[in-house]
């Protein structure tokens, strides 16, 4: 038998730190624009949903763990499997967000996905999408007024 050494020595070495030097790992970095959250969070859906019917060894709470979320966030997640196949694909196929805020909200579709016809939540998507479209044309109709005006504030300038 051997004798144990009587001294051990090793170094630790420290990932570099990426908040520091601005880059991020090759296999993350994206071209173009980051697509909508609602966007991802569907296609995590469709995998995890996918995961739990394959692997008869896994369940909600191991996948929550894994995960770092809880089982309540797992679930609402999961819940958007639950949306008519067409809505689904829609969402996928969301344009990316370039500026400003997502057009199509998570909450919002997780009203819709507690809807259990797909009929209703086809018709309830279909006004979710006319609002979006309404707004986004009021907003580019304000820009426009601004634009013309000269100002910034939004109302025309006095003519003297």
């Amino acid at each position: 038998m051997i004798p144990p050494p009587d001294e051990i020595t090793f170094a630790l070495k420290s990932p570099p730190d990426r908040r520091r030097s601005g880059t991020q790992p090759s296999s993350r970095q994206t071209i173009g624009p980051p697509l909508a959250r609602i966007t991802r969070l569907m296609a995590l859906a469709i995998r995890l949903d996918d995961l739990l019917r394959n692997r008869a060894d896994l369940d909600c709470a191991a996948l929550a763990k894994a995960g770092s979320i809880s089982r309540t966030r797992l679930s609402q997640i999961l819940n958007l499997v639950l949306l008519a196949p067409d809505i689904q694909e829609q969402l996928l196929w969301l344009p990316a967000t370039t500026k400003g805020r997502d057009a199509i909200t998570e909450k919002q579709i997780r009203r819709l996905a507690g809807l259990h016809n797909w009929q209703q939540q086809r018709q309830a998507f279909e006004r979710l999408r006319d609002t979006v479209n309404t707004n986004k044309v009021a907003a580019v109709a304000k820009f426009a007024a601004v634009a013309t005006c000269g100002g910034t504030s939004g109302r025309p300038e006095a003519v003297a």
